[in-house]
């Protein structure tokens, strides 16, 4: 299904980029840049669960993630059955697709796991406006990328940990930057999109071994697992399992 694009006025895009997660990209703009992108006639489309974010040599575009989370997959060695690959999820206040900026032809599968919103935008209309006007917004978004690239190497990198640890620490990164309040009680943390198949998929590790951490973690009063969604009862809990 296409996307649409969103009906909402411009003005309600004025403050949507206050509360995004420490360290992200709209974490790191400035009101006056932010408003600055929305003047230069930036607004926001709307995807649904499964979409694809659409990339690539025939649309080399980047995107500003309002809400949602969606699953990046990467095929450095090719793609075919047990060719392993990259996974990682990114959520609201990031920039997806940054390689665009400077490769064109480049391409990676970015797929929604929840509705998403996003602000699109040509990777060459934003290179032209953050080279011109809104030079902040440059500044921010490399901010944003040594940032993210410090956490993949926490919450991505730690083969050698073991799968509860990792698995816990995937889930308290989620917490942080995609959980909401559970809407029957605020102390839950809810983190919608991301299933058992996609938590093993980031961390390389097999689905029987990622289902024996969360079956650990679910003993432990941490956590309920549901379809595409995990509940965190208790998110100190959680850092305590992944050695945070």
């Amino acid at each position: 299904m296409p996307p649409t694009l969103d009906t909402s006025r411009p003005t309600d895009l004025l403050h949507a980029h206050l509360g995004k997660p420490e360290g992200s990209f709209l974490h790191n703009l400035s009101a006056e840049t932010w408003h600055g992108l929305l003047q230069a006639g930036l607004r926001s489309r709307a995807f649904i669960r499964d979409d694809l974010l659409p990339m690539g040599p025939d649309n080399p575009s980047v995107y500003i993630i309002l809400e949602g989370v969606v699953r990046q997959d990467r095929y450095p060695l090719g793609t075919g059955a047990g060719i392993p690959t990259v996974t990682r999820f990114r959520g609201a206040g990031q920039l997806v697709g940054e390689a665009a900026l400077i490769e064109p032809g480049s391409s990676v599968n970015t797929r929604c796991l929840t509705g998403t919103v996003v602000i699109p935008c040509a990777a060459r209309y934003f290179n032209a406006l953050t080279e011109r006007r809104l030079y902040d917004a440059r500044l921010a978004l490399l901010h944003s990328l040594e940032d993210r690239n410090r956490t993949d190497e926490l919450v991505y990198g730690m083969a050698i940990r073991p799968p509860l640890e990792r698995v816990s620490r995937l889930l308290t990164h989620l917490a942080d930057t995609a959980g909401v309040p559970d809407p029957r009680t605020s102390r839950y943390t809810v983190i919608t999109g991301p299933g058992q198949k996609d938590i093993a998929a980031a961390l390389q590790l097999a689905i029987s071994t990622t289902e024996n951490a969360l079956r650990t973690l679910r003993y432990h009063g941490v956590i309920e697992a549901r379809y595409r969604q995990f509940v965190v009862h208790d998110v100190d809990d959680l850092r305590h399992f992944a050695g945070a």
